[in-house]
């Protein structure tokens, strides 16, 4: 059978809000492979709840490391790689299956939904991940807060998403933010501009962003379509971005 060649690897701390919604969607793994950096919540005993988990705890470092750990401990020849707030759906389950005898490919890119409260929104600005790849022919790399896949070989496009629903409160996510956005601001200001995106370049600049991305995500994005919960999307990402330029704003002058 081709779903016991994957196994699904997740990193988690305090995610007791999410996880178990996550692991109800992966019941067909038979092995699940979970590197958790000490959770103090309920997440541990959630996870244990389900017999196919192993986990296994690390101290966090970086994403990359984290991620590249967990490689380590999968034995299948395909992996695949999910946060602890994704929903993975019957389809996109079905559309796996039937991908993964195509042995010129080494790995997958997904596309996402991103949900509010439950609700899957027109549009984001998540942008696809190689979630689905062959363990031997990858290896994690830090990139900002977040991390890259380097994939050797070819890869192709999933048609079916995945669903982003994370639950948690409101100052977790802010919480999570400024830290990420202190990461984010390291990486603007040492790389040079030949070297950073047009959106990273935007964002250096601190002013536009802000209003750039409440028109992107409204407009560009669909999200005026979905009532509150796309304003909410839009104002996250909007404080965000103020987030952001606050922060690049105290680093130049304490560099000055």
């Amino acid at each position: 059978m081709m779903l016991e060649k994957i196994t699904p690897l997740i990193l988690t701390y305090n995610e007791a809000p999410n996880i178990n919604r996550t692991l109800q969607c992966l019941t067909w793994a038979q092995q699940i492979v979970v590197i958790d950096s000490f959770s103090t919540d309920e997440t541990i005993d959630i996870l244990s709840s389900y017999p196919q988990v192993q986990v296994f705890q690390r101290k966090f470092d970086t994403h990359a490391n984290q991620w590249n750990y967990g490689l380590e401990k999968v034995k299948t020849e395909w992996i695949m790689s999910l946060d602890a707030d994704y929903i993975v759906t019957k389809e996109f389950v079905t559309e796996i299956i039937s991908v993964l005898s195509n042995k010129e490919i080494n790995g997958y890119f997904a596309s996402f939904k991103y949900c509010i409260f439950g609700k899957p929104l027109h549009g984001s600005i998540l942008p696809p991940r190689l979630v689905l790849f062959r363990k031997e022919k990858a290896i994690y790399i830090d990139d900002g807060h977040t991390q890259l896949l380097e994939l050797t070989g070819k890869s192709s496009n999933l048609r079916t998403c995945i669903h982003h629903d994370d639950r948690k409160s409101l100052s977790r996510w802010l919480s999570s933010q400024d830290r990420y956005m202190i990461i984010e601001v390291k990486k603007l200001l040492e790389t040079p501009n030949s070297q950073l995106s047009l959106g990273d370049r935007i964002r250096k600049q601190k002013i536009l962003a802000p209003a750039i991305i409440l028109f992107y995500c409204l407009i560009i994005k669909g999200g005026i379509l979905d009532g509150w919960h796309g304003w909410y999307y839009a104002f996250q990402r909007v404080l965000a971005e103020i987030l952001l330029g606050i922060r690049l704003m105290e680093a130049e002058k304490l560099k000055g």
